[in-house]
């Protein structure tokens, strides 16, 4: 454990910060425990005063005025109590306010460098329980836990056997509670962890519908669901039936020592050593200074949760820490040079590109071609700061990549990546890049120069198009068509384009073409990655990738004429406008 908090003392900083932000609250809420805690022992005073005095005076006034007193100061308990759960909602409440955008930042960041073959965690479902734990009776009475050794104290006023037997009864209970801790701990992480892979896969099977359906997967689909539920439903159901067991034990250990407290107490009644009240007075202490180990016991598969959360947390925190502010150039000129470029992808440790060199000016447009796997996508990602470089570097406006801020780098390069995604919102909003207040003169424009206005304005709704997130209403054509809109918002200097052209019909690469002419007549630079001649025909270079390296590099038609046996088909292609 220590181990673990020193590997990730960043993000337990970062954690702990945001908690001491609201420390406030705590404090409030330790105040009001403190009256609380002390307005507990109502009950057993007015025991003490209804079997010691009332009964033995018969004074009726006696009664009725501390029977009054006594609703009164209930009253008063409930008050507080109520003020210090409100409090604590609110302190959890602020914490995840806090701490919900780095969260969500940091695990798009993460994602973007993360190996596949490993599953994504669920950082942002840890923030919600902590934020429920927080909110949560559990942290309550662990608030009252350090008044259960005062209770103690009281019942040995009383009698000292019994606070040795409420002392011993509350030990054993700990220990109960400590056991609970050790046992449980590993069949809830696994029960949370086969829980979050049959979520992954149901959320997986419901986005590859059509393909499920169309290819009559559903038998199988459904059988390796069913096989994820119920293997999470038994691990589920183990670590249940443990903290169950441990649970119904502490309560009825705890109701047969309040039983075991009456009949002492009588015992030492019938010896003369104490009262008829105490017993009662005794016992409803005992039953107080027990009620938060009780608790705590009962709700210790959410502390676990909680603790769990906190250390997922505290290592992605770690591991994607706060970036520095960069002040990039705000404008730079269209100019990108690559120098001696290596990349390694980060969840790799083979080079997929090495010592890739070439420049795009001002006005022209470049076409990296290459087969799949050639390290196409990755020069793009390199190209926009998702990956680094291991040697050499890329120059954007004479500046390195790294010198820019990646929300400025994103609004200065537009991007259309191989696999398109558009959100849940408006057509205009996925254009706006996911604006709440999107600039309409600007989405139109944008749409204007990708050539899609027309598209567009042919739905029913226009810009206004309400996109579920599925894309199920729009062709691939279409999404692609939107998606370059997209790339185009902002006016960007520099427009990357991976496979561009893969969904689109003959209409479709026209326009495509088209947007990459006014680029290029707007003294704008353009990269297209594509393994289809189609796709560069406004190209005025091209780099040939084969296997990481570069197999050629110069003037469009002269590495055509060097690689590619079919060049005369592809200029008929071209001059009749269909796609290749």
């Amino acid at each position: 454990m220590k181990a673990l908090r020193n590997d990730n003392k960043a993000g337990n900083r970062e954690l702990r910060e945001a908690r001491n932000a609201s420390l406030h609250f705590l404090a409030a809420v330790f105040g009001f425990s403190i009256f609380v805690n002390l307005l507990m022992l109502t009950g057993p005073l007015f025991m003490l005063q209804i079997y010691d005095r009332v009964l033995g005076s018969g004074s009726e006034e006696t009664l009725v005025a501390l029977f009054l007193l006594v609703g009164g100061l209930y009253a008063l308990m409930a008050l507080l109590d109520f003020a210090r759960g409100r409090l604590m909602a609110r302190f959890g409440a602020r914490f995840q306010e806090s701490m919900d955008g780095r969260v969500f930042s940091a695990v798009i960041s993460r994602s973007i460098n993360a190996d596949p073959q490993k599953p994504l965690g669920n950082e942002l479902r840890d923030i919600e329980s902590l934020q429920s734990f927080f909110s949560s009776s559990v942290i309550l009475a662990l608030c009252d836990i350090p008044w259960s050794p005062i209770f103690f104290a009281a019942i040995f006023i009383f009698h000292p056997s019994l606070g040795w037997l409420g002392v011993a009864g509350g030990a054993i209970l700990l220990t109960v509670t400590l056991i609970n801790q050790w046992s449980t701990r590993r069949k809830t992480k696994e029960a949370a962890q086969t829980s979050t892979q049959a979520h992954s896969f149901s959320t997986q099977s419901q986005k590859s519908s059509e393909l499920i359906l169309s290819q009559g997967m559903l038998p199988d689909v459904l059988k390796r669901w069913v096989s994820y539920r119920r293997n999470a439903l038994d691990h589920s159901m183990r670590s249940n039936d443990l903290g169950g067991a441990f649970s119904t034990l502490s309560k009825s250990f705890r109701l047969f020592l309040q039983s075991a407290m009456l009949a002492f107490g009588a015992y030492l009644v019938l010896k003369g050593d104490l009262t008829g009240g105490a017993i009662i007075a005794g016992s409803i202490l005992l039953g107080r200074a027990l009620q938060p180990i009780e608790q705590t016991l009962s709700g210790w598969s959410q502390f676990q949760r909680a603790i769990d959360s906190w250390q997922s947390l505290s290592t992605l925190l770690t591991e994607v820490p706060v970036t520095k502010e960069k002040h990039g150039l705000t404008r730079p000129k269209a100019h990108l040079s690559v120098v001696g470029v290596t990349v390694i992808p980060p969840a790799g440790d083979v080079a997929t590109l090495q010592q890739i060199s070439f420049e795009v000016a001002p006005g022209e447009a470049l076409g990296l071609i290459g087969n799949s796997g050639s390290g196409k996508s990755t020069m793009a990602r390199a190209i926009t700061g998702l990956w680094p470089t291991t040697l050499g570097e890329i120059r954007f406006g004479g500046a390195t990549i790294e010198q820019y801020d990646q929300v400025t780098l994103g609004k200065l390069i537009g991007y259309l990546p191989q696999n398109i995604t558009l959100f849940q919102g408006t057509i205009a909003e996925n254009i706006a890049r996911m604006s709440d207040k999107p600039d309409d003169s600007a989405v139109e424009e944008a749409a204007q120069k990708a050539h899609a206005h027309d598209l567009i304005t042919s739905l029913p709704q226009g810009y206004n198009t309400l996109l579920d997130g599925g894309d199920g209403m729009l062709s691939g054509g279409q999404r692609q068509r939107i998606a370059l809109a997209r790339a185009f918002y902002g006016n960007p200097s520099l427009l990357i384009l991976d496979e561009p052209n893969s969904a689109l019909d003959s209409e479709g690469s026209e326009a495509l073409n088209k947007a990459i002419i006014d680029m290029k007549a707007e003294n704008k630079a353009v990269i297209v990655m594509t393994h289809r001649p189609m796709a560069i025909s406004q190209c005025d270079t091209l780099v040939v990738l084969k296997q990481g390296l570069i197999r050629a590099h110069g003037p469009r038609n002269e590495v055509l004429q060097r690689l590619v046996k079919n060049v005369p088909q592809i200029h008929q292609a071209e001059n009749q406008k269909e796609a290749f």
